[in-house]
């Protein structure tokens, strides 16, 4: 059973539209104000390098394993080996950051419950949906995906009524856009708005979630560029479209930095029904871009088992094509999340923002030297979509994610991470060299 086109754009919409835009959007406005919008679009053009890049070498050779087989192909070993462990502990980590944000939403209706009960619940609940036929997969995730977009679109339809329509919110919005004009567009300088662009990057991370998926697609030659082109113009319009809402509605200054813009604005305004179906489909939001990313984390350790970078069990798949053993070796390790929220409850979130973003920033980079390294072996072959300008737009997309990782470093909360990845790097190098010597042995 295949993956439809809807389905495929459902996954990566569903993937890239979770926290970073639900919740992080919030402390994205604070750190730079109405300036976010240009973060947005700097980050958007960034994106479409990356997707254009994997796009390319998805529809010349569709697997499951996406960037990281490539790498494995195009560079080798030691970079597939890097850039697959990465890929999953980056997925892996998003799984734990969305589950840990839909049980602290969860508060705004069942206040009082303990984050780590909440999370078992929904964590044992995913596993069951991962473990079905890919179809059925696909089937789910498209309905839920579709239930935020289509939200989306309405609270933007209704944002519009209440800036042009409403008599109080025009006024308020008249007074917002001159503010905006006048000195307030970047409010916090020029630093303020290079720190937004950290939280940019988090909340892009899931798109490359489509060059996963393209092994289960039907037709991915005209799939896949359908996919890449769509789901980086829907995204944008998104993003940039909901946060003009909240900026044009509420002064921004006065919104809350820990809770989503969308369920806090209405709030203030006065519309609390529409902010109580803004909290549902926060909450449907994040489990979306967690059932992603739980799907994406299970394909990528089965491809990494298939080289020989992980234990040969977790390769084997059931008569629908699902790797079972990957899916419940992930989601064990994510199952650490109950004991990180019943440890440390209140640092949970700020460790695991920084943490895959590093990664986010990681994987990028090695879908952009993999493309570059796959371009120089298929010279002489025709390439059925091409990516433009390269390789200039390439060097473009690495200048801009070297330039996050310095601005990291001036960001509290972010640096530890930024700390970390050598050490991390260093760790998946040693397990590299163990997993080669242990194979030589085996063959001997």
């Amino acid at each position: 059973m295949k993956l439809k086109n809807r389905h495929i754009q459902m996954i990566a919409i569903g993937g890239a539209i979770g926290t970073g835009l639900f919740y992080g959007a919030a402390k994205s406005i604070q750190l730079t104000g109405p300036s976010i919008l240009l973060a947005y679009l700097l980050g958007g053009v960034m994106m479409y390098i990356i997707m254009r890049a994997l796009g390319e070498m998805t529809v010349h050779m569709p697997n499951s394993g996406a960037f990281s087989h490539y790498a494995y192909q195009y560079v080798g070993n030691y970079l597939g080996f890097l850039s697959g462990w990465f890929a999953w502990f980056e997925y892996t980590i998003v799984c734990m950051l969305e589950v840990t944000v839909v049980a602290a939403f969860l508060d705004y209706w069942i206040p009082g419950v303990p984050h780590w009960l909440t999370i078992s619940i929904i964590l044992g609940m995913f596993f069951f949906i991962n473990m079905l036929q890919v179809q059925l997969f696909g089937e789910f995730e498209f309905w839920f995906a579709g239930i935020k977009v289509a939200t989306i679109i309405l609270m933007i339809a209704f944002s519009a009524y209440l800036v042009f329509f409403h008599a109080e919110t025009h006024a308020h919005a008249i007074e917002n856009i001159k503010n905006t004009l006048g000195n307030n567009l970047f409010a916090n300088g020029t630093s303020g708005f290079l720190y937004s662009m950290v939280l940019v990057v988090f909340s892009f991370g899931g798109v490359q979630f489509l060059g996963i998926a393209a092994a289960d697609a039907e037709n991915p030659d005209t799939t896949i560029p359908k996919a890449v082109n769509g789901v980086i113009f829907r995204i944008l319009i998104f993003y940039m479209g909901t946060l003009l809402a909240v900026l044009c509605i509420y002064p921004w200054q006065k919104l809350q930095a820990d809770a989503s813009p969308f369920v806090d604005v209405f709030d203030k305004v006065g519309f609390h029904f529409a902010a109580q179906i803004m909290s549902i489909v926060v909450i449907t939001a994040a489990l979306s871009a967690f059932n992603s990313c739980l799907y994406a984390a299970a394909r990528m350790l089965a491809n990494l088992s298939r080289h020989q970078s992980a234990p040969a069990y977790l390769s084997k798949t059931d008569k629908n094509n699902v790797p079972k053993n990957a899916v419940m070796t992930t989601s064990i390790i994510v199952a650490f999340t109950v004991l990180l929220n019943y440890f440390m409850p209140e640092k949970a979130l700020t460790y695991l923002i920084a943490i895959t973003t590093t990664s986010i920033i990681i994987t990028w980079s090695t879908i952009l030297i993999t493309h570059a390294c796959f371009r120089k072996a298929i010279r002489r072959e025709t390439i059925k979509y091409k990516s433009p300008l390269f390789p200039y737009t390439n060097l473009l997309a690495l200048a801009l994610l070297i330039s996050i990782v310095i601005i990291m470093l001036f960001m509290q909360d972010m640096k530890m991470a930024v700390y970390l990845m050598p050490v991390w790097i260093g760790l998946v190098t040693m397990l590299y060299v163990v997993t080669n010597k242990m194979r030589s042995v085996a063959q001997r």
